[in-house]
């Protein structure tokens, strides 16, 4: 992408620290701030709809949704305005917060942007002895606790693939959690609509009242929270689907996927030029190694908060 429609630099792109799976760049120019992000080329999880992404993000923006202006987007890179405020830590959020995230999910939800028929996701794959496996002959710091973990991880992907969604099936973000979030004097700013598509309404509900109401681990959940979320949403018109353990099974998914990922990132042992740093990767592997298996067990105590 030609950055030069930009405007003239005022000093050299920096990179920001952090990113899951693409890398964010910040550039200043005489037009104003944008962010810039390089989008991971080399090991994707799923194709990216960059045209189709980019018209739901111009609907959204044009509708009020707090976020960047989205400024353009190619298959390769991504620009958005820059905006001012700070990151959300890995912690319950204030009341007001949750439910203004809420009535946010409800507003993107109520958007009527056409979008493309996708064929079903594939099922989970079941290759986690095979992983172990390298992963202890490749002598990976996590592997003892991956090989120890093997039938946990199948039996998560027999849930993923087998639990019944009850609708609807609405287009959404699909990633509000702390680290798409910022606050902007007390007020949510919603980044990063990469993995925008559609989705079981319970599933982004689930996924989002839970990051918004917890810290690290699962032992400092607060309910309330986790129903200021639900409350906003209710409140900004939306109409919330039955209990079961749908509410929390594309996050279990999710998380099954990513750190998938990143061990064959950790097994490759290659530093590329796109997605996390290696170091990070590891990180992520070692952290889905050891969470995920538990929150599969506490499931059922999740279940408690609808």
């Amino acid at each position: 992408m030609d950055l030069s429609r930009l405007g003239t630099r005022t000093g050299p792109m920096t990179r920001i620290a952090g990113g899951f799976a693409n890398r964010l760049y910040r550039l200043d120019t005489d037009r104003g701030s944008f962010a810039v992000k390089q989008l991971n080329q080399f090991d994707r999880r799923s194709t990216y709809r960059a045209d189709d992404v980019f018209r739901f993000e111009r609907a959204a923006f044009a509708a009020g949704i707090p976020m960047p202006e989205p400024i353009a987007a190619s298959d390769e890179t991504l620009v958005h305005r820059w905006v001012e405020a700070e990151r959300v830590p890995e912690a319950p959020v204030p009341d007001a917060y949750a439910f203004e995230v809420g009535e946010m999910l409800a507003r993107i939800h109520a958007l009527e942007v056409e979008w493309p028929d996708l064929t079903a996701e594939p099922a989970s794959p079941r290759d986690w002895p095979e992983l172990a496996a390298r992963a202890v002959a490749t002598g990976q710091p996590w592997a003892d606790e991956l090989a120890s973990a093997v039938d946990a991880f199948l039996a998560i992907a027999d849930f993923v693939d087998d639990c019944e969604r009850p609708g609807p099936i609405v287009l959404t973000h699909r990633d509000v959690q702390p680290w798409n979030l910022l606050d902007r004097d007390g007020h949510p700013v919603l980044l990063d609509w990469e993995l925008s598509g559609m989705l079981d309404l319970s599933g982004e509900l689930g996924s989002t009242a839970l990051s918004l109401s917890k810290g690290p681990g699962l032992d400092s959940i607060e309910p309330a929270i986790f129903r200021r979320v639900l409350d906003g949403y209710a409140a900004g018109g939306g109409m919330l689907p039955p209990p079961g353990p749908s509410w929390f099974v594309y996050l279990i998914g999710g998380w099954l996927g990513h750190v998938r990922w990143n061990i064959q990132r950790c097994l490759d042992g290659v530093e590329r030029a796109g997605g996390p740093d290696l170091a990070l990767s590891h990180e992520s592997a070692r952290g889905g190694v050891r969470g995920l298996p538990e929150l599969f067990r506490r499931l059922p105590e999740l279940e408690q908060l609808l």
